[in-house]
């Protein structure tokens, strides 16, 4: 949704002050689709060339992810501590051995059917489960799972930058890729020298609009595509930091009401529950079962 506005805020402000002004929206309207054309096909063919085609795909997927709903919400981050406390109890009750069925086939499990927003995030399930079973195969010891929770991290966090820096690249390559467009409109004036001044005057107006688009869509749309994509899957990887916190925390010893607390307290203010409404979240549940 914020795309959606954010888009129309820059069209209309600037367009609309533009129309205000006394400009000529025919000069525009005429000269845009050749323009878009060239640079978008310029902007695109560098894209392809200067990234791989799984950095491409990956790119395409987080750009979707600029239409959809924010999913790591309050609500979210309760669901998934509450699901870490099932966890945790059921380890400190039933035995790591209860958890087996569990994390080898999470989608048939009758405990991550209780929250149907982690079952739906592969990344997170997977992390958990992933190292849920290093856990039941004898590597319990806190301090080498932290390590290699935060070399996986770090990977995924490279990947993500990947996506950002590729998209950003763009974002700084459109001006001078509106340069170019700009001058090959001047070599088509320069070509018409010999029109009357009114048609010399609409081909320079036209050859200019590749420099302002190029400036106009770095600076008012692909940029800020770029940091938007970079703070969504930052809160991707933060979902992340705080199952690796919970899960450390239950691998020291703690309780699971205390466990989940230190969980909790990784998260950022804006969707952080408080004590008293993830107790009661944790009161509300189920006992779990093996």
């Amino acid at each position: 949704m914020n795309l959606i506005i954010g888009i129309i805020t820059v069209i209309a402000c600037t367009l609309g002050g533009y129309a205000v002004e006394g400009g000529s929206l025919r000069v525009l309207a005429e000269a845009a689709p050749l323009e878009i054309v060239i640079m978008g096909g310029t902007a695109a063919g560098g894209f392809i060339i200067g990234n791989s085609s799984i950095v491409i795909r990956r790119t395409g997927k987080a750009m979707g992810l600029m239409l959809k709903k924010a999913k790591y919400n309050k609500a979210a981050y309760i669901e998934l501590l509450c699901m870490l406390y099932q966890v945790f109890k059921l380890a400190k009750t039933k035995g790591l051995l209860a958890l087996e069925q569990h994390i080898e086939n999470p989608e048939q499990s009758s405990l991550f059917a209780q929250f149907p927003g982690f079952l739906q995030d592969h990344h997170a399930v997977s992390f958990l489960c992933d190292y849920l079973r290093l856990v039941t195969l004898g590597s319990d010891k806190p301090y080498e799972l932290e390590a290699l929770m935060d070399e996986e991290l770090e990977v995924h966090h490279n990947e993500d930058a990947g996506i950002v820096t590729a998209l950003q690249n763009v974002a700084d390559g459109m001006p001078a890729i509106g340069i170019v467009a700009a001058v090959l409109g001047v070599i088509h004036t320069m070509g018409s020298i010999s029109e009357p001044p009114e048609v010399l005057g609409a081909l320079i107006g036209g050859a200019l609009v590749g420099t302002f688009m190029g400036v106009w869509t770095s600076y008012g749309m692909i940029g800020p595509m770029a940091n938007s994509i970079s703070g969504l899957l930052a809160a991707q990887s933060k979902y992340l930091q705080c199952i690796k916190t919970g899960l450390l925390a239950h691998l020291q010893g703690f309780a699971p009401s205390i466990s989940i607390e230190y969980a909790r307290k990784t998260l950022l203010s804006e969707v952080r529950p408080s004590f008293g409404e993830l107790e009661e979240a944790t009161s509300a549940l189920p006992p779990p079962t093996a």
